[in-house]
């Protein structure tokens, strides 16, 4: 039996595009490790850099920035201290590549190139990287550690290799974003490869928010008869220490285990990291909403306290001649509730004047639509104007449920910087808003106890546009319309398998022709976090004018 090395998996938060900040981070978990014995300290995929850079790695002087990061890095290690472990990008060869970096004694020992390069979903890897060549293992603090990136260990070929190439054990670096189904499949896919290879394998991987992406951390180990021997907390940064001991030419890890979030509390976490990290990283001194009385703008509301603190949140209630008293004893309440600043703004004066202005263009004309969105473009230009005043950033309410059908303003409740509740469905809305009041997730900046009026969660969803207005006069109910809507925009199915499913036909078709018609809309929204699947934005990507119709004569 030799001596055990200490490995340290330093799941942390990357700055994109920041790398002196990423190395200066990591120079502190760096020191934190090596006081717990470690002497290795591994990174995520292209923690130096952030993750995806998408073009910037086109830029000479961004390339420059990484490669004296790496040089910066490199020198940490001449103290004697842990080695380490960092993904970043690197221009060699006339070439770019997704690379993983061994560094130690002052020196970089080895460097090994993404194998396998995504092109699906919310990937681009091919776009902006060349392929390496297959990698074996380094050996680093006498074990042979093979170092696959990413996508190179949910592919058979990388492990396999680092297997037949004689590793001791496999340490997979990776920026894989969350979504509802991917801790368990991250999980079996680690199982398989410790299965095929016989070597036990750490999965690193990144936590934090990047634009529409939220990295979820959850780092794990297993060892090769597939028992789970670490698991790091889930959206949080984490440094834990992992021992390798070998015994009889096989390693076997050990470590703390933290058991991953449940599926609510990873997906109210996971939104609030999402937009913690989108306003302190695009430095916003804090984020102001329009308060309806409603469930949506209730749980945005309660998402920006526990990600921001109620100092942070500015609310904003906009009545106009169409809102009920209720709706507004029910923001007062919840406003209280958070702790939050609510101002009322009535609309009713701007409608007046502009129903004086536009009288001309609408003479002839039946009240409709139009002038429904007068009022919802009003008071998205009066949370611009005060976000243009004072700086903080505008969060727009809607669902997915909504982007799905149209049934949302462009430039009025689509207005904002931010989309909290951009891939959650309306059902997931009413699930958060029953869980927030019954937990306090970790982290959270937000008080305890029921924060949501069970009255904002128990009332039939309006717009308060019109007299009586409900949702459902609209739109199928949200459980009919979530699922159908799911089967159409996540798997893509056509209408006659969900019809087949037992859906009515007149609602399925329906649902579809507003999912078409919407799509300029959604192409115009602000970002919001990914949690589905397949969310709108960079992970769904369809034609503005198209010529497709799938609704058949």
């Amino acid at each position: 039996m030799t001596k055990p090395v200490l490995i340290a998996l330093a799941q942390l938060n990357a700055h994109l595009g920041n790398v002196n900040a990423n190395v200066s981070r990591l120079a502190e978990a760096r020191t934190q490790a090596a006081a717990h014995g470690a002497e290795i300290i591994v990174t995520p995929e292209m923690y130096l850099s952030g993750y995806p850079c998408d073009d910037l790695v086109l830029r000479a002087d961004f390339m420059a920035d990484v490669a004296a990061g790496i040089d910066a890095l490199a020198q940490l290690t001449a103290d004697g201290g842990p080695a380490i472990v960092v993904g970043a990008p690197v221009a060699a060869d006339g070439a770019i590549y997704n690379s993983v970096f061994i560094l130690d004694g002052g020196a970089q020992l080895a460097r090994f190139d993404k194998v396998n390069l995504p092109n699906y979903g919310v990937f681009d890897d091919k776009r902006n990287f060349a392929a390496g060549q297959m990698p074996g293992p380094a050996m680093l603090r006498g074990l042979k550690i093979g170092f696959p990136i990413c996508e190179d260990i949910w592919e058979a070929n990388v492990a396999e290799c680092l297997e037949e190439s004689g590793a001791d054990l496999i340490i997979a670096i990776n920026a894989s974003p969350f979504d509802m189904t991917k801790p368990e499949r991250r999980m079996s896919t680690i199982v398989a490869r410790t299965v095929e290879t016989g070597l036990p394998v750490a999965y690193v991987n990144m936590v934090g928010g990047q634009d529409e992406l939220v990295y979820d951390g959850g780092s794990f180990a297993i060892n090769a008869g597939g028992k789970l021997a670490c698991h790091l907390p889930s959206f949080s940064e984490s440094i834990v220490v992992v021992s390798a001991q070998k015994t009889a030419g096989m390693v076997t890890l050990a470590g703390q285990i933290s058991p991953p979030d449940g599926d609510l509390t990873a997906l109210y976490r996971g939104l609030c990291l999402g937009l913690r990290d989108y306003v302190h990283k695009n430095g916003f001194p804090g984020v102001v909403l329009g308060l309806s009385g409603g469930i949506d703008s209730a749980l945005v509301a309660a998402l920006a306290v526990d990600a921001l603190g109620a100092d942070a949140v500015h609310a904003v209630m906009m009545p106009s001649a169409y809102t009920s008293q209720e709706s507004l004893d029910d923001a007062a309440e919840l406003a209280s509730a958070l702790g939050i600043r609510l101002d009322n703004i009535a609309i009713t004066p701007a409608i007046g004047a502009l129903d004086q202005m536009l009288a001309e263009q609408f003479a002839g004309t039946e009240p409709n639509v139009a002038e429904e969105n007068i009022q919802s473009r009003l008071r998205g230009l009066i949370l611009m104007g005060i976000s243009n005043k004072h700086g903080s950033m505008v969060l727009a309410t809607g669902n997915k449920s909504e982007y799905a059908a149209g049934y949302s303003t462009l430039y009025g409740d689509m207005c904002g910087g931010y989309a909290p509740l951009k891939d959650v469905w309306k059902v997931d809305v009413f699930r958060l808003c029953d869980w927030r009041n019954q937990h306090l997730p970790r982290g959270a900046a937000g008080p305890d106890g029921i924060l949501i009026p069970q009255r904002i969660i128990d009332k039939p969803p309006s717009a308060e546009l019109r007299p009586d207005q409900k949702d459902t006069d609209s739109l199928p109910p949200y459980d009919r319309l979530d699922a159908i809507m799911a089967a159409l925009c996540e798997d893509m199915t056509d209408i006659e398998t969900i019809v087949g499913r037992g859906y009515e036909r007149d609602e399925v078709v329906r649902a579809s022709q507003l999912l078409f018609r919407a799509e300029y809309k959604r192409f115009q929204a602000a970002p919001g976090p990914k949690m589905t699947p397949v969310a709108f934005g960079r992970d769904r990507r369809l034609p503005l004018t198209s010529g497709f119709n799938p609704i058949k004569p």
